[in-house]
């Protein structure tokens, strides 16, 4: 059943006095308006994610967006779009669906409750800070954004039913990444900041200031500009399938996909998609360069992320060379007689509205490319608007808590296959991008003042760590904790984490003669309910503590502790963990980067470390203790994994050696799980480090061992330790 534009503007002007800030007064971001409008035009792109600093107008557009689409018709008639926002919290259940319990204890029925992917089907459905959400949450969204449909098979029960919705997720870097397969899945990908022309800022400024005053009367001055942007939506949907995509522009898309090496098909999919999508929003009937060019600068820059560290992005130049060389080919192409003159595909040729789209990306559009709404259909401008201190240590202090090794869960383990491969990347986590990112070309260098380098060797993987026993902690992969997810071990009276049907019914099976059932449904009480005990995996607070004192200022140890550390943190990175780096150099240590999940950050701190002085062993081990105390209070259920990196040779303070060792038995006391890697190289060792690891009650591994070129040579070392 079709809308008419009048009903379509009539739910919009409805919308827009039930709904907040309009759309088209949004000052300042006109990519991310563009990348949503595309979205609303063609669902089937896969959504958009937003990333971007706070206090951007993230929210603020995606909100707005919802009271332009056209309204859902179904039985009872037409209503306005919804905005269905999914909490970080929400279980899978609430999102997908589950069975009705009530129907089913009460009348025996296997009965469906929907979730929220139903409740957006044909609305938008938006994630706040998508890259905190379960990963496995993620992976569902996805897939019923790529398909259209939600297919639920669980707990006995086979359900599918239609979700097609625009997906808008929004996130903080500095909060944490999304894996890289995640963020592959993606239609679109904007990266918003806030502008620093002081213009801007006061139209922003002034404009949400007459809002506050008068919602009312603002949203009256933008209802036309709002109104024709919702029925340029609508008529931009009604000619999309009519819109032709043929050989040559195809080929241009294929070109520019394969000239910035992405992964897979997706990206070619998800360009043709956007780009059918801008010349129906432009009013064409033909894709042309001008909107392969935008789709590129939407769907591309984040699919060139292969490793976790890597930034995503496209500069300027690159684009323009890679369409340079794609009109190079797209010429070639023309003058093929093979192709045929005139020969076209289909419109509908993986870019109609039916087709099921999955994407992703990290990009921007060019504002040259944004247009007011009032703008020509054919216009080129196609934008919607214009719019810690260390404590005193005595030396002969003799806390509790020394002892011999004990078990410090270490597990040989290879750990979850990076993207692309089973070995980790080579080279610098953080590559030169065509000169956009310099190296640090003193780095690693002798002398007491010199910056850690960047690492350049093959990192292998490193052993999987665990801390003993199970905990309740924040999803992730590398300890196991108790979670609303994973396998069921046993049934328990707590149904908090999900009901375990069969569990509840050999509860209730033995009391039905009791409760005089003879024949019907099972007769139920409360006391029957049981719940599922699952045990899954954690992510863990990993705190390292790295020895840049002069000991350690040597060219080749220091890069073989860079290349350790990168390859530890990147480990963090695919288990989910947050981390903490403490630096140890002079008179005290210091805490570089406070705990976060953003590892790359970790990272680009990493790159600016200087070294050089003593090695105050003791102040390290203390500043970490402290860190791991105070997170214990914010966060406390997640489990301290403490890595620290040195020679063993203590030598800042008074009598540093036995002040290094107290420290390190009051951390054992603490029950602190701890690893030392064991960065002392040469013909004389001291083994100080290993007496290290026998006072923090923690695992020893030498350097040599994590740095090595094989997996084996890590899992043997691990083992011997």
């Amino acid at each position: 059943m079709s809308v008419s534009p009048v009903a379509y503007s009539e739910s919009v002007r409805t919308a827009r006095d039930e709904a907040g800030f309009p759309f088209s007064a949004v000052v300042g971001q006109e990519r991310l308006q563009l990348a949503l409008i595309l979205c609303a035009v063609h669902p089937g792109i896969g959504g958009v994610l937003v990333r971007g600093e706070k206090g951007t107008a993230k929210s603020t557009v995606v909100r707005a967006l919802a009271q332009l689409l056209p309204p859902v018709v179904d039985e009872s008639g037409a209503r306005p779009a919804r905005l269905v926002e999914l909490p970080v919290g929400a279980t899978e259940d609430r999102v997908v669906g589950s069975l009705d319990l009530e129907r089913v204890l009460r009348d025996g029925e296997q009965a469906f409750k929907p979730g929220l992917l139903a409740a957006a089907h044909h609305g938008v459905l938006y994630v706040d800070e998508v890259n905190l959400l379960h990963d496995h949450l993620v992976d569902v969204l996805l897939d019923a954004a790529a398909m259209g449909r939600v297919h639920i098979e669980r707990d006995g029960v086979s359900h599918t039913h239609p979700a097609r919705f625009v997906l808008v997720g929004t996130m903080n870097p500095e909060e944490g990444e999304l894996r890289p397969q995640l963020l592959d899945r993606f239609g679109l990908t904007v990266d918003v900041v806030a502008s620093r022309d002081v213009d801007v800022r006061m139209a922003v400024v002034r404009r949400r200031l007459d809002y506050e005053a008068d919602p009312g009367a603002f949203a009256g001055r933008y209802a036309a500009a709002d109104r024709e942007v919702a029925e340029r939506i609508l008529t931009a949907r009604d000619k999309l399938a009519d819109v032709g995509l043929d050989n040559v522009e195809l080929r241009r898309i294929a070109a520019l996909c394969a000239s910035f090496d992405v992964d897979g098909m997706r990206a070619d999919l998800v360009v043709a998609r956007t780009a059918t999508a801008h010349a129906a929003w432009r009013g064409a009937t033909a894709v042309t360069e001008a909107d392969v060019r935008v789709a590129a600068e939407l769907a591309l820059p984040h699919r060139r992320r292969r490793d976790p560290f890597d930034e995503p992005g496209i500069s300027e130049e690159q684009l323009d060379d890679a369409m340079r060389n794609a009109a190079e080919e797209a010429a070639r192409a023309e003058e093929d007689d093979s192709l045929g003159k005139g020969e076209a595909v289909p419109p509908n040729n993986g870019a109609g509205p039916q087709d099921p789209a999955d994407g992703t990306d990290d990009s921007g559009l060019n504002p040259e490319h944004a247009n007011s709404p009032g703008a020509e259909p054919d216009s080129r401008d196609c934008g919607p608007g214009s719019c810690d201190g260390s404590d005193p240590l005595p030396c002969d202090s003799d806390t509790p808590g020394s002892g011999p090794d004990s078990d410090h869960g270490l597990e040989p383990d290879s750990g979850p296959d990076f993207p692309g491969g089973g070995q980790n990347p080579p080279g610098d986590p953080r590559p030169d991008d065509d000169d956009r990112r310099g190296r640090n070309d003193s780095a690693g260098r002798p002398g007491r003042e010199g910056r850690v380098a960047a690492p350049t060797a093959t990192l292998p993987k490193p052993p999987r760590w665990e801390v003993p026993g199970v905990g309740e902690g924040a999803p992730g992969r590398r300890s196991r904790a108790r979670t609303r997810q994973g396998r069921v071990v046993r049934t328990t009276d707590d149904t908090s984490t999900g009901l375990h049907l069969l569990g509840t019914i050999f509860a209730a099976a033995p009391r039905q003669f009791e409760r005089g059932r003879l024949s019907g449904p099972l007769a139920f009480a409360p006391d029957d309910l049981r719940g599922a005990y699952r045990e899954g995996r954690e992510g863990n607070l990993v705190v390292f503590v790295v020895d840049t004192s002069g000991s350690m200022a040597a060219r080749d140890r220091l890069a073989a502790v860079t290349n350790a550390v990168v390859a530890l943190l990147r480990d963090a990175y695919q288990r989910r963990d947050k981390v903490a780096v403490i630096t140890m150099r002079g008179q005290d240590a210091e805490l570089v980067l406070p705990p976060t999940t953003s590892v790359d950050i970790a990272v680009r701190r990493l790159a600016d470390l200087r070294t050089g002085g003593k090695t105050p062993l003791a102040q390290g081990l203390l500043r970490a203790r402290d860190l791991i105390r105070r997170e214990r209070t914010r966060d406390p259920h997640r489990r301290p994994l403490l890595v620290l990196l040195t020679d063993g040779r203590a030598t800042g303070g008074t009598d540093p050696l036995p002040r290094a060792r107290t420290a390190a038995r009051m951390l054992a006391a603490d029950a602190v799980t701890a690893m030392v890697i064991d960065c002392e190289r040469g013909m004389i060792r001291l083994n100080l480090a290993r007496d290290m690891a026998t006072a923090l009650r923690a695992g020893y591994l030498q350097l040599t061992a994590l740095t090595g070129d094989s997996v084996a040579g890590i899992v043997r070392a691990t083992r011997a330790a």
